[in-house]
């Protein structure tokens, strides 16, 4: 990357700044930054833990991992109803008993395009989450080009997330995907066609996402203009942008933390990665100009195929590509 091409990512990712002034970011004594929610008026963790790696360990540790993060100051709680054939929102929902769900807030996702589809995952996630309500509710895996069609189409997906809103049942609506960012870019041009405002959006942001369909590039300054919550995911790319040799894990951390997110979703597996999460909260300062650049000339060689974001070039991370009748 030369000095022109960085310093435009630094105009997509210098937004931060500007951003967190208008945030009112704060910090509180257990080290953990918070941050607006785009313009709902809620206020987040910086740090949010990732659905799909309390699958991981035991089911006594996922509880201990989620209990601990909300005792230490983190809020925001990321699942899906598919992870783990609901097995994540199950133990998340265990988490959340003997008053925890008050500590939380709680986002999930749905995979169904039909409106009968989506609200049958609404209310099965309700139930293995142990809640009578869902904080954000977020379409999951915007990857193809006619899937925002599909969330507004006639009878479909929309349909049941407004019906769940308006029962109570959620309070805030997004969506989420990981392949490429012209599908984000379609997915807001059609919802500005339905004159609907979204209130946040989840994609991959991290250093190698500057190099390669970037999301930080092409996405991020229109959801900043548009007042929608930036969710940043897949920091390490489930470790293997880690395996690149370039980066730490607290750099990555430090990198989407320095984006205008209002939460960066990293999945914790032990609690020595929730440390380390912790860690990277406690010690993020915004960073300089140099600094970023200095993050992606280290990581501009290894990104410029995509070799180490397979989530933009496989189909390894597509449930919905694997599982269609999810969809409905």
């Amino acid at each position: 990357m030369d000095r022109r091409q960085a310093l435009n990512v630094i105009a997509g990712a210098g937004i931060a700044a500007l951003a967190r002034a208008q945030s009112t970011e704060t910090t509180q004594p257990n080290g953990m930054i918070y941050r607006k929610l785009g313009s709902t008026g809620e206020r987040v963790s910086a740090i949010g833990i990732g659905g799909s790696h309390i699958g991981a360990p035991s089911e006594d540790e996922a509880i201990r991992i989620v209990r601990s993060a909300l005792d230490r100051g983190i809020t925001f709680l990321d699942n899906c109803w598919d992870y783990g054939d609901g097995e994540c929102e199950i133990r998340m929902g265990k988490a959340l008993r003997d008053g925890y769900r008050q500590k939380a807030f709680l986002m999930t996702k749905f995979d169904g395009r039909t409106k009968e589809a989506a609200a049958r995952q609404i209310d099965e996630s309700l139930k293995r989450l142990q809640t009578d309500h869902i904080d954000l509710i977020q379409y999951h895996e915007n990857i193809r080009l006619d899937d925002p069609d599909r969330f507004f189409a006639e009878g479909g997906a929309l349909e049941a997330v407004a019906a769940a809103k308006q029962a109570g049942k959620v309070r805030y609506i997004g969506f989420t995907g990981h392949k490429d960012p012209l599908v984000h870019e379609r997915m807001l041009e059609v919802a500005k066609q339905h004159n609907f405002h979204f209130d946040s959006c989840q994609m991959p942001l991290n250093p190698m996402d500057a190099h390669f369909r970037s999301f930080a590039n092409n996405v991020v300054p229109k959801l900043v203009e548009q007042g929608i919550a930036v969710l940043g995911m897949k920091p390490m790319g489930s470790g293997i942008i880690l395996k690149s040799n370039t980066v730490t894990p607290i750099e990555c951390l430090h990198y989407a933390l320095n984006l205008p997110t209002s939460v960066v979703i990293t999945g914790c597996d032990s609690m020595k990665i929730l440390d380390q999460a912790f860690e990277a909260a406690r010690t993020f300062r915004a960073m300089s100009e140099a600094e970023v650049i200095a993050i992606l000339d280290k990581t501009r060689q290894a990104a410029m195929n995509g070799t180490y974001e397979l989530f933009k070039i496989s189909t390894h991370f597509d449930g919905t590509i694997k599982n269609p009748q999810w969809m409905g």
